[in-house]
């Protein structure tokens, strides 16, 4: 009864970090996949164009035409339009065909990607708090200081359980924590994706900041509940272009021409989404000296979701 104060704050700690973990859990296995609007899908006639025509350069035109008033800026590595084959529709940026991730049993993207962080963090925090917890009665066990029952057994067991874990979960978060602040998919950590201009391995970073509201969102309050806060709608984002892209020097028909701050820089000559354009208020965070600034990204049930994602292409 002496350390009934400490006992009481212990409980509450653990059914809270128990609590947020199990939501963030749920919330991370039963988000589903974002599906790409239908501008991304082909029409019928272009599906049996695609039919007849051998892989080559007709195929590619026949892509090109369908993807000319998309938000399209990245290609394949030999410089093709990127095309799902099984979903008949032309990729969105930063988009791959979806994979499940054993961890969770889901596909990661831009509808769960927060929960999956929160659900990384918190499942660190509570094995590493039951280690703290435990580690008092583990000392004990090694000298002889616990009664000898069957419970020791129980504690070391769960001692080492909770500290391998904790290894584990934490060589996995700071992992994604980097992604983050990097604004990279596992993909375009492994492989810079690839814009018309070339390739751009930091062509989707806006800085630590921004690249960090684009996965939680402007209102700190709720940045630590498992509830979707993500800037933008999964369909298209911000990014900043360093090279001049030739293909866009004449704006497609229906889309606003770039407008110059006063710094001189460009913004996307499409208007961003509402939720987005706060991501482009400080214009001393962009250095882009082209002509455009490009962004484009969806997600979608069968496509994993593009920017955060951790599938594998196919």
């Amino acid at each position: 009864m002496e350390n009934i104060g400490e006992q009481v704050v212990c409980l509450i700690v653990y059914h809270l970090l128990f609590a947020m973990f199990v939501w963030s859990y749920w919330k991370t296995i039963f988000t589903m996949p974002m599906n790409p609007s239908k501008e991304f899908h082909l029409s019928y006639a272009e599906k049996e164009m695609l039919e007849r025509e051998p892989r080559g350069e007709t195929h590619q035109e026949i892509l090109k035409r369908a993807a000319k008033d998309l938000p399209i800026y990245t290609r394949t590595m030999s410089g093709a339009i990127r095309y799902c084959d099984r979903c008949q529709l032309i990729k969105p940026d930063r988009c791959h065909h979806c994979s499940v991730c054993d961890k969770v049993n889901n596909c990661v993207g831009f509808s769960n990607y927060k929960f999956f962080l929160l659900f990384l963090a918190y499942s660190l925090l509570y094995c590493l708090f039951i280690a703290a917890t435990d580690l008092q009665y583990f000392i004990k066990f090694w000298t002889n200081g616990l009664p000898d029952t069957q419970a020791k057994f129980h504690i070391m067991f769960l001692f080492f359980a909770a500290a391998m874990f904790s290894v584990s979960l934490s060589s996995l978060f700071g992992y994604h924590c980097w992604l983050v602040s990097k604004n990279k998919s596992t993909l375009e950590a492994f492989r810079s994706p690839v814009f018309r201009h070339g390739t751009d391995k930091n062509g989707f970073s806006l800085g630590f900041s921004k690249n960090l509201r684009q996965v939680f969102g402007d209102e700190k309050k709720y940045w630590p509940l498992p509830v979707f806060s993500s800037l933008g709608d999964g369909c298209s984002f911000p990014t900043c272009l360093v090279n001049q892209d030739l293909e866009q020097q004449s704006t497609p028909a229906g889309l606003t021409p770039a407008v110059k701050n006063l710094e001189g820089h460009q913004f996307p000559s499409k208007p961003l989404r509402e939720s987005q354009s706060h991501l482009l208020t400080d214009p001393h965070s962009w250095t882009d000296s082209s002509t455009n600034s490009d962004k484009g990204k969806v997600g979608k049930k069968g496509m994993s979701n593009p920017g955060l994602t951790i599938e594998n292409e196919t």
